[in-house]
This record gives structure tokens, C-alpha cells and sequence, in this order.
């Protein structure tokens, strides 16, 4: 009889304590005796193994194509030139990049080949034109800058200095068939086009108002390199080594 009671009391109290244990909520079952199927835990893994791996996808997939928005929206520009006045240096139908930061953050040099929003309808002399109302051109004068050429056979000078444009100027042509002399103003710059029997400049706008400068708020940035067709991918040189023996001008 004491037996009998002894495992009655012992029952007796493991039930109650199974009982205190299920009170607080927590399996009753010691972790040892319970089962849980190992394919179930393999499935689970598996599925969030899936989750993630799309989700790393889609994260490395993105980040590039955002950099490459943001780039493209903040830092470069892309244009198609659609005429001759800057051959051989650009063809018709190339595809060129240029920065798109505004020249307060970063210093014009002579040579830089520039795109600028049209100063006083340029367009309308031009043969073709881009899709906006933009040019491009070298810039060959800084503000306080004396630019002038005697004409045919003569070289364009520079604050009194001839420079030597061979480098850049399409084979054949002449740096200007015609004569002129413009002092560069405070916040403007002289350009012209690298095909000179074909550029409506700075030359042909002498009446405009603005003596054919080109406002420096108007430029857009300065042409890097083409980038299409194929075949003639590659930087686009300004040619700085052309005006190294010019000295600074004189801002009036």
C-alpha cells in the first residue's frame, strides 16, 4: 500500500507540475521527447534563403542603375551634334559627354570645347541644330582677353600672342577668312568652331548686342568625349598646350 501511494503522490505531483508549466504557457513536453520533421525545418530555410537571395538581387542590381540616374541627372550630359562646325573634332552624328556642373564649380581654360544655351539666336544661322537650344564650340578667349585676326592667310592672336590652331582646325580652312578684333568682356568668353568656313562664332555675331560673347552663366559644361559611334570613341582634347605662351588679359 505505501508503494501504491508513493507513485500515486509522485504521479500526483509531476501532473501538477506539468499543470504549473502549461499555466505559463510553455509546452509541457521536454524538449527531448518532442519531434519536429527535418524537411519542414529544410523547407523553411529554403524559402528564406529564396527571399534573400532576391532580395540581394535587387538591392546589387539597383544601386548601380540609381548612381547611374543620379550621374547622369546631376553630373553629365549627353548630345547628339547634328552639324559640321566643329569637324574634324567632332563628326556629324557623334555623340558626346560633357560635365554638367555650371563653371562657378570649375575654372574655364582657352581650348575647352563648350555646349551653351543659345545667346541670341545663333540657331537660326546655324545648318543644323541639337534637339534644346544648345551650341558647341571651342572656347578660344577669357574675359579681358584681346582675341583679333587680320584675315585671310593670317593667324588668329590673343592679347598680341599668335597661336598656332593646326592641332585642331580642320585641315584646309583658314583660322578666319575674314577680319576682326573683340576685347572679351567681364563674365563672358569668345568661341568659335573648329571648322571655321562653317561655324556661325563669336565672329558672325559682332552686331547681337553682345558684341558675339557668350554669357558664362549660359554654358552648360565642358565636352569630355565622345562616346558614340563606336569607332570613334575618345577623349576630347582642349588643346591647352596651344595657348601657353598667351598672357591674362585685361578685364575692363
Amino acid at each position: 500500500m505505501q508503494q501504491v501511494d508513493a507513485a500515486s503522490d509522485e504521479s500526483d505531483s509531476q501532473d501538477s507540475h506539468i499543470l504549473e508549466v502549461a499555466d505559463h504557457g510553455v509546452d509541457p513536453v521536454p524538449a527531448a521527447r518532442r519531434h519536429v520533421p527535418e524537411h519542414a525545418n529544410a523547407a523553411g530555410t529554403a524559402a528564406d534563403n529564396g527571399r534573400m537571395g532576391w532580395r540581394d538581387t535587387l538591392i546589387w542590381c539597383g544601386i548601380p542603375i540609381l548612381i547611374v540616374l543620379l550621374v547622369r541627372i546631376f553630373l553629365l550630359g549627353f548630345y547628339t551634334i547634328p552639324s559640321g562646325s566643329m569637324m574634324d573634332t567632332i563628326q556629324i552624328g557623334d555623340r558626346v559627354i560633357t560635365t554638367k556642373l555650371t563653371p562657378k564649380y570649375f575654372h574655364l581654360h582657352r581650348g575647352d570645347v563648350v555646349v551653351f544655351k543659345d545667346p541670341a539666336n545663333w540657331l537660326n544661322d546655324e545648318g543644323n541644330r541639337f534637339a534644346s537650344d544648345d551650341l558647341i564650340k571651342r572656347l578660344i578667349g577669357l574675359p579681358g582677353d584681346v582675341v583679333e585676326c587680320a584675315g585671310a592667310g593670317k593667324p588668329v592672336t590673343i592679347n598680341g600672342v599668335a597661336i598656332n590652331e593646326t592641332s585642331y582646325t580642320r585641315p584646309g580652312v583658314e583660322p578666319s577668312d575674314f577680319p576682326f578684333r573683340v576685347h572679351v568682356t567681364p563674365d563672358h568668353v569668345f568661341v568659335m568652331g573648329d571648322n571655321r568656313s562653317n561655324s556661325a562664332d563669336s565672329r558672325y555675331h559682332q552686331d547681337d548686342g553682345a558684341n558675339g560673347l557668350v554669357p558664362i552663366n549660359d554654358i552648360a559644361g565642358v565636352a569630355l568625349t565622345t562616346y558614340w559611334p563606336f569607332g570613334r570613341i575618345g577623349s576630347l582634347s582642349g588643346h591647352h598646350d596651344v595657348f601657353d605662351k598667351v598672357p591674362d588679359g585685361t578685364v575692363q
